[in-house]
């Protein structure tokens, strides 16, 4: 099921979660902005996962920005949070006032064209506050985000555009896995960056 919900008010899910679409949070000039400034500034290392007890290094880039004694433990790895800038601060404001709500840190994926996903997955971490706000703020390609019910399988997708904004709350994380799927047709790359509250230091 394809959707596109311009209204934030419009729940994309069915049921047990909320997903809101935003839309652009930035005009395409904004974005392009953004997206240069944040590929030629961050210190971006590829990412470590632990998957069926092997450590496994991934092509695309990730950067964790927090207060500083807030590090992230998922996969079996544990990243120690880097200071936040000017720029990320400036776009962390802006996304509190769309969503109304407030953030502690921000996971950054680079992923340098479309041979580069995310698999099915949920960011149901302990050290995440439970049934909190995620909000993810997109720059660059235009890529399908799909979500899946953990249970009857039930599948909801959109196109997330470059400036656009996406939340995720309540009940999304347990009963709901998300992904990045690859697209062939996809050239450029996409920054994405996913704003979260740490509940424990």
């Amino acid at each position: 099921m394809d959707l596109f919900a311009p209204d934030p008010s419009a729940n994309l899910l069915p049921s047990d979660g909320e997903v809101y679409y935003h839309g652009p949070a930035l005009d395409p000039v904004e974005a392009e902005r953004h997206l240069s400034l944040l590929l030629a500034d961050t210190p971006w290392k590829s990412d470590e996962v632990m998957m069926f007890g092997k450590r496994i290094v991934t092509a695309r880039k990730i950067a964790w920005y927090a207060e500083t004694d807030r590090a992230y433990a998922y996969s079996g790895t544990v990243k120690e949070a880097l200071p936040w800038t000017s720029q990320l601060l400036k776009l962390k404001h802006l996304v509190e006032t769309r969503t109304g709500a407030s953030y502690n840190s921000c996971l950054l994926n680079l992923y340098h064209d479309g041979t580069e996903s995310m698999g099915w997955h949920s960011d149901d971490e302990k050290s995440l506050a439970t049934g909190g706000s995620i909000a993810s703020l997109s720059l660059g390609a235009a890529r399908k985000f799909s979500f899946k019910h953990k249970s009857d399988k039930r599948t909801v997708s959109l196109i997330l555009e470059s400036g656009s904004l996406l939340e995720m709350k309540g009940g999304t994380q347990k009963h709901w896995h998300h992904q990045l799927p690859k697209s062939a047709r996809v050239k450029e790359p996409r920054i994405n960056l996913t704003f979260r509250t740490i509940s424990t230091p």
